[in-house]
């Protein structure tokens, strides 16, 4: 137990990175619109996709390389495929992410008055000076605290709602359908981001070697049992939040809103009409938290995967990674992503829309990547996946296929 509390970063990282927008805004809104019938696809997407994340764990603790070098090693143009997805969520993840939490600051405080791309500048330049500062190590230890927290937290509200019970149904409500275009599109959505983006796997790989820098490398059993620890927590927590949105708003045709604000005052609300009053700051503060660090950790890792790529597609000696180059990458992004926000406004149903459509189709090629990689040489034939482990990586690129393949299908008929 000392050892496994000792090894605690990587996997906790991707579990605050991962209670996004997948969860507070997705999964309360599958629930709500859907109903309970929604834990299906939410189990299903983390198990179908955990494999392509546990590849990324188990290929760098056993090469110390991440797993941008395996594409690499594969052929360049798996690395230029990655480049190619990297950029386009590079304009799309970030700027979602600030978008709602910029909507939560505004409800939290009562700041109307102010707009949303404003307060995404104020949080792009706060976060950005804490990760230039603070570097992997402030990252760390302050999720450490913000995770633990937030799980007690959302333990505590789920509780509350349940013995609340369901809220009534109104007259005439009739279930919203699943399987026609609008259903299949937001599932697509939803199952692009649970528990989150696929490409997400080389970000826990890179946060390890930055872990390693600074302590006792463990064992493969160790980062493993870690990083297991915190993807669990993201499916818990994201059925969590499911079951809040059907206990709360299911059978109410109550549509939750594509802007900002107004999406931060009905999730705020929803929890404070069914529990009380009295919790309204223990929900706005829980909810702002959730999105400040998946906002944090985001940030970071796409400006380490940004110079990870830039360094192995340079000429060799030409680039290098450095505390400066990281500080640059950091203020570009977020210079980038705020002129996003600026051209977006509040209206952050089309930026997850694009980012959670782009992440659901490549899934399943990145997927195969990441099984490219843990069977290749680079890895001791017994330190490889086992059997069952790689028929559901088989499995879960099977489902991720048809399913973009059933969406590209509804686009052209």
């Amino acid at each position: 137990m000392k050892a496994l509390l000792k090894n605690l970063g990587p996997g906790l990282l991707f579990a605050s990175m991962a209670i996004g927008t997948s969860h507070l805004v997705l999964s309360t809104k599958a629930g709500a619109q859907y109903g309970w019938i929604m834990v299906i696809p939410i189990i299903l997407a983390n198990i179908f996709k955990y494999p392509f994340f546990e590849f990324g764990v188990r290929y760098t603790s056993v090469t110390d390389k991440t797993l941008i070098e395996g594409y690499l090693d594969r052929g360049k143009g798996y690395l230029w495929f990655y480049a190619l997805i990297t950029l386009v969520t590079t304009f799309t993840i970030l700027a979602a992410l600030y978008t709602v939490t910029s909507g939560l600051f505004i409800n939290l405080f009562k700041i109307s008055k102010i707009s949303i791309s404003t307060v995404a500048l104020g949080l792009f330049i706060f976060i950005s000076g804490l990760l230039i500062i603070g570097k992997y190590r402030f990252l760390e230890i302050s999720l450490k605290f913000v995770v633990g927290i937030l799980f007690i937290a959302l333990i505590g509200t789920t509780v509350l709602v349940m013995a609340q019970g369901q809220v009534a149904v109104t007259d005439g409500f009739e279930p919203t359908p699943i399987f026609n275009e609008t259903g299949i599109l937001f599932l697509i959505g939803l199952m692009g981001w649970m528990p989150t983006t696929v490409e997400a796997s080389s970000w826990v790989s890179l946060w390890s070697l930055e872990k390693w820098k600074t302590q006792e490398k463990p064992t493969l059993r160790e980062s493993l049992q870690e990083f297991n620890i915190g993807y669990f927590l993201t499916a818990l927590l994201a059925i969590f939040f499911m079951v809040i949105g059907w206990f709360t708003l299911y059978g109410t045709h109550t549509e939750l809103s594509n802007n900002a604000v107004s999406f931060a005052d009905q999730v705020v609300q929803l929890f404070t009409t069914h529990i009380g009053s009295w919790a309204y700051i223990f929900i706005a503060v829980s909810a702002f938290a959730t999105m400040f660090s998946t906002c944090m950790t985001a940030h970071d890792a796409v400006a380490r995967v940004s110079l990870d790529i830039i360094e192995l597609l340079s000429p060799p000696k030409k680039f290098k990674k450095s505390k400066m180059n990281f500080a640059i990458a950091i203020v570009l992004l977020a210079t980038v992503n705020y002129i996003v926000i600026s051209f977006f406004g509040a209206n952050m149903g089309n930026l997850v829309a694009l980012a959670t459509f782009v992440s659901f189709v490549v899934a399943p090629i990145i997927g195969y990547m990441n099984l490219k990689n843990v069977t290749s040489e680079d890895i001791d034939p017994k330190l490889r996946p086992g059997y069952k482990l790689k028929t559901l990586a088989y499995l879960g690129i099977l489902f991720l296929s048809l399913f973009s393949i059933y969406y590209f299908w509804i686009i052209i008929v």
